[in-house]
């Protein structure tokens, strides 16, 4: 199929789900725990990313070059790097399948996506959207089913060109290890432990309300979200208050009230292994400011208060992990510098977040981080579908998503070298 033909069937598919938003997110509600206005932005989202991708198929694929010789017309173009398996994670149940499956078939290629086995009234949500759109039979495939079961088919099987995975360190750097020794191309966006730092100039109330909505929207189930809080000591009580202020009053409850703010976790395992983490945190001798436990009072529901921790150990548990939960870590720091180093001591480099009204500062901050994205003012979490995506150290492979940048991993470069042939032949 000819590129604009294919850009014409995403178009279309970001254009039906504008139209289902509303219902696609209220499934995405019930299934995962998103309060209804993130599951229906997510949804929203996701059509951008199609009519974005849409739109790529409409650029150049490929360069001409000078040659040695005058006879001869040599270029360079992109073209699909075959049969993509993706593998998508619960928490962005339909966004983070977008940014796979939008680039990977505006390219070109045939995938087989298998979503998180949570998910798969949402997945099949999304799936129906392209079919409808008018995507060919056998070109999109997908497989609903633990990873344990089917993972290392869709990691291994001979057909599989390249494989694109956004989930746990450990199952990533797995999935990388079968995959490259096969020759397989491997993508992989893993964890985040994101900081946020707020230096003493910083503006109080913004940098409070920014860094919970990192730490707290989405039940702080996002690989962006932050996690810990480096707050220099002129400024860390008066922070601290107005963070765990937000933590006691943002309404937790129901994901389809629309007064709900912070809703539940996805699954009764994901709810004890954030426990697990906060009675650690207890045995590490943390100060709990706020929340802390589960909301009984909610019923059986996997319902988990908005915690700020302080007096915690930069070597700590709950500093070192990713926890993935409404808990944010809060550490006082003597200077710039010593911030710095507190927020790059982590195995992870995601995503991270400066508070400052010094443009000097924060430009030197953009500098010295060791992310992949950097925010000034802005929560950690939060991403635009134009630009790269992706981390450093253990965060990434090193490759990036979305925008322009998708074109790297979907496509691959054949160089073509013409020449007309005996002359006057």
């Amino acid at each position: 199929m000819a590129a604009p033909a294919r850009g014409e069937i995403l178009r279309r598919a970001g254009d039906l789900l504008d139209t289902r938003a509303d219902a696609i997110g209220h499934d995405l509600a019930r299934e995962e725990g998103k309060t209804l206005g993130e599951g229906v932005g997510e949804t929203r989202r996701a059509a951008a990313i199609f009519r974005y991708y849409a739109a790529q198929t409409l650029e150049p694929d490929g360069e001409t070059y000078p040659s040695a010789s005058p006879r001869t017309f040599l270029f360079a173009r992109r073209e699909p790097v075959g049969v993509v398996t993706a593998i998508t994670p619960w928490n962005f149940p339909i966004a983070i399948p977008a940014w796979k499956l939008a680039p990977a078939l505006a390219y070109g290629n045939t995938v087989v996506w298998k979503p998180a086995e949570l998910v798969p009234l949402t997945s099949v949500r999304l799936l129906e959207a392209l079919l409808d759109a008018g995507v060919p039979e056998g070109v999109l495939n997908l497989v609903v089913g633990r990873g344990s079961v089917v993972g290392d088919t869709l990691v291994t099987h001979p057909s599989v060109d390249a494989i694109s995975f956004t989930g746990s360190n450990s199952v990533g750097r797995a999935i990388q290890l079968k995959a490259t020794e096969r020759g397989k191309k491997v993508q992989l966006e893993l964890g985040g432990k994101n900081p946020a730092v707020v230096l003493a100039d910083a503006d109080l109330e913004l940098a409070a309300e920014h860094v919970a909505r990192g730490a707290f929207l989405s039940a702080g189930q996002k690989c962006t979200a932050t996690s810990r809080v480096i707050i220099d000591q002129a400024v860390f009580e008066p922070f601290a208050e107005r963070l765990a202020q937000r933590a006691v009053e943002w309404p937790l409850g129901d994901a389809l009230d629309p007064t709900t703010k912070v809703g539940p976790l996805a699954s009764d395992q994901q709810l004890q292994t954030v426990l697990g983490y906060l009675e650690t945190a207890r045995t590490e001798r943390a100060s709990i400011v706020a929340g802390g436990d589960r909301n009984d009072d909610l019923g059986s529901g996997y319902f988990v208060r908005p915690t700020v921790l302080t007096d915690v150990d930069p070597t700590s548990t709950i500093v070192r992990e990713e926890i993935f939960g409404p808990v944010a870590a809060l550490l006082a720091a003597d200077s710039y510098e010593d911030a710095v180093e507190i927020a790059n001591d982590t195995p992870f480099g995601l995503s991270a977040s400066v508070f400052t009204n010094d443009l000097d500062s924060a430009l030197r901050f953009a500098r010295d981080i060791r992310a992949g994205v950097v925010k000034v003012n802005q929560e950690s979490a939060g991403l635009e579908y134009h630009v790269p995506f992706g981390g450093t150290k253990g965060s990434s492979s090193g490759s990036r998503e979305q925008g322009k940048a998708a074109r790297e991993f979907y496509t691959e470069w054949k160089t073509i070298y013409i020449d007309p042939g005996t002359p006057g032949g």
